[in-house]
């Protein structure tokens, strides 16, 4: 049996959609919104490349993901799925941990700024049969991770608002 888990989260920042969108599609934006937690390296082939002139549907890369910057966790095959319209990009990748990995971001303008919003479906692999509570405990650790990289992100646009 397979459990797949979605959940959602959005923020309202006050800058334009624009602004944030060329923060949150690069490699300094995305490791701002993870610090101090995790950090992500970039695989060669994304460095120096806006996410236009990257092509969909194939594996991108590896990218590893280290606590507090040091200990590799995980591993994250970028695969970019779709971009656009507009200001949106879908992420369908695989880790070691998590067979199906489907990030979804969308950020619109609004009144006074632009609301960001992410969508995460994600797969865990089989220890979920050998250890009782592993897929609420991982859901819950990617909530967790994901309210963090909304705070970091309200906090850079804060800063950056005019």
């Amino acid at each position: 049996m397979t459990l797949k888990t979605t959940f959602e989260r959005r923020s309202t920042l006050p800058v334009s959609a624009n602004a944030a969108w060329l923060r949150v599609t690069t490699p300094q934006g995305i490791n701002d919104e993870l610090f101090p937690w995790l950090y992500m390296t970039v695989p060669a082939a994304l460095q120096g490349r806006s996410i236009d002139q990257l092509p969909l549907g194939r594996c991108l890369g590896r990218s590893w993901l280290l606590v507090l910057g040091v200990l590799p966790v995980d591993f994250d095959d970028i695969t970019l799925a779709e971009v656009g319209p507009g200001f949106r990009f879908k992420e369908t990748s695989r880790m070691i941990n998590i067979r199906t990995w489907i990030h979804e971001r969308t950020i619109r303008d609004i009144s006074g700024g632009c609301e960001v919003h992410d969508k995460l479906t994600f797969e865990l692999r089989s220890p979920t049969r050998w250890l009782p509570g592993w897929p609420h405990m991982i859901g819950g650790v990617l909530k967790l991770l994901f309210r963090h990289r909304h705070a970091r992100l309200c906090r850079w646009a804060r800063a950056h608002a005019r």
